[in-house]
């Protein structure tokens, strides 16, 4: 059957076209403006660069100038460390609040739900003490403990909807087989809350990766230069080069932080819907 022509659907075309244009253009322009030098950022700002005058070196002196070669792979360490303890920690979690009932289970849910509603402005001062007095300033387990901390609230809610939603026949045909509570959670209802899971990783990976604020509360002090992460590393670029701005290297630092984002939203992105669509449905 064909569809019937209305006249809004120009109108929603061209929103949808502008909101295409808002979202993509900047993303644009910081990729060729990374390929600029400092002069032709500052003369022509949204001109394109002419091709045999296209600054590779920018992202060469990123990685070795402005030490994004060990930023990046302290920023790879810290996400790959933190998506699996908060995907391993918050499942194991979420199947015992939805699965077994026992006194305390719904207090002890909300309990977790509350630390959605505490900002990290608000806590981060306690926090720190906190930090300083287990001796966990300028490490990278302190920086650790408070991104899996802050991660675990918002993956339990949305995979303890998951676990609730499986059939509980498969849980009871493996205890009657012989398996244990752990065999069943690992072999079965694990994998089937996989949509869930890559939900979770995603929504844990973006949060780490792009995070500043508790890594430079944490990781500021004398003798942790090594150990920053990549938004430290590109606020590190502004005095690179005797205090002076390499605004080339800084986009194409900038570029070097957005790439990992775009190549996982991209493969995930299937998995991201279907995992948050299926959250709202079951939860």
């Amino acid at each position: 059957m064909q569809k019937r022509f209305s006249i809004w659907d120009p109108l929603i075309y061209l929103v949808l076209l502008t909101y295409f244009l808002v979202v993509v253009y900047p993303m644009v322009w910081l990729l060729y403006t990374s390929l600029k030098t400092d002069k032709a950022i500052f003369l022509n700002p949204f001109e394109l660069p002419p091709l045999r005058h296209l600054q590779w070196a920018n992202f060469a002196n990123a990685w070795t100038k402005g030490n994004f070669g060990d930023y990046f792979f302290n920023s790879v360490a810290m996400t790959v460390m933190t998506v699996g303890l908060v995907v391993l920690l918050s499942s194991m979690a979420a199947y015992a609040l939805s699965r077994f009932h026992f006194r305390g289970a719904r207090p002890l849910f909300f309990y977790f739900l509350a630390g959605l509603m505490i900002p990290l402005q608000l806590g981060i001062v306690p926090l720190f003490f906190q930090m300083k007095d287990l001796h966990l300033l300028n490490s990278r387990w302190g920086l650790l403990t408070a991104y899996v901390a802050f991660g675990m609230p918002f993956s339990i809610f949305i995979l303890t909807g998951f676990f609730k939603s499986l059939p509980s026949a498969l849980y009871e045909s493996a205890l009657i087989d012989g398996a244990s509570d752990f065999r069943a959670f690992w072999s079965i209802m694990l994998p089937l809350a996989r949509p869930g899971l890559i939900t979770v990783a995603i929504f844990s990976f973006l949060g780490t990766w792009n995070e500043f604020f508790m890594a430079f509360m944490f990781l500021s002090g004398k003798g942790s230069e090594h150990l920053r992460t990549l938004p430290l590393g590109l606020a590190n670029l502004t005095i690179v080069s005797q205090y002076r701005s390499d605004w080339g290297m800084a986009f194409a630092g900038l570029v070097l932080v957005m790439l990992p984002t775009l190549l996982v939203y991209s493969l995930l992105q299937k998995h991201l819907s279907k995992g948050i669509t299926m959250g709202a449905l079951k939860g």
